[in-house]
């Protein structure tokens, strides 16, 4: 399994320099528009693969289960408030549609681990569609990762105010206590299409921040 993370090292030797955002002494710096560009690349992977699974299961295994034809889509990051549109994204402030991507991405790691787990244990799925769900479940993880060093970077280039220091944790990005619960109460059908849904607002979002933040790269 190949992750395309921030933290991934030179494809020279497995003993390259860890990137880094600042230019510390002994790691590989990257400009902030090469972080935005690696974390839209692999925001791009996580809903690709998303998508197939969810196209995976709604060929091979809603039939099975007699489930065709019902719609009954609860999310459970609908309580995380996301602008609808390219218009209503390019509106909010910087630093608030940073924190967004982050909440949707803190909201979707314990569902996707828990839904591979599931899998594993489920005659319906293949080993090859239980290993993309592992994978998405470490790629949200990265991705977070990626995330967090891209505010970092445009916080020390005095781009955002500081005002996300503090929301790399779980408690205070998940906008409510009862998420996980909803979550656990998603069908596997909801899940999936749930989080092709939120990792589409993930790509479009960092698509648009790094657009007014670095409208010469690619905009």
């Amino acid at each position: 399994m190949v992750l395309l993370c921030v933290e991934l090292r030179g494809s020279g030797s497995a003993s390259a320099a860890p990137i880094c955002v600042h230019g510390q002494a002994g790691c590989h710096f990257l400009s902030l528009a090469d972080l935005f560009d690696r974390v839209i690349q692999h925001s791009a992977r996580m809903h690709s693969i998303s998508s197939d699974l969810h196209s995976e299961f709604e060929q091979y295994v809603l039939p099975s289960r007699n489930h065709i034809g019902r719609i009954n889509r609860h999310c459970h990051t609908a309580t995380i408030l996301t602008p609808n549109g390219k218009e209503n994204a390019q509106r909010l402030a910087r630093e608030e549609l940073t924190e967004v991507i982050l909440k949707l991405l803190v909201a979707w790691k314990d569902p996707l681990w828990q839904f591979h787990q599931n899998m594993v244990h489920q005659d319906d799925f293949n080993n090859f569609s239980s290993n993309k769900a592992l994978e998405m479940s470490y790629m949200v993880h990265e991705l977070r990762k990626g995330v967090e060093k891209v505010a970092d970077k445009m916080q020390h280039l005095g781009m955002i105010s500081n005002t996300l220091s503090g929301l790399s944790s779980p408690e205070a990005l998940d906008p409510s206590s009862d998420t996980c619960g909803e979550s656990q109460a998603m069908s596997d059908h909801d899940l999936l299409y749930c989080f092709r849904r939120d990792s589409n607002k993930v790509q479009n979002y960092l698509k648009i921040l790094k657009c007014r933040i670095v409208p010469e790269n690619g905009c």
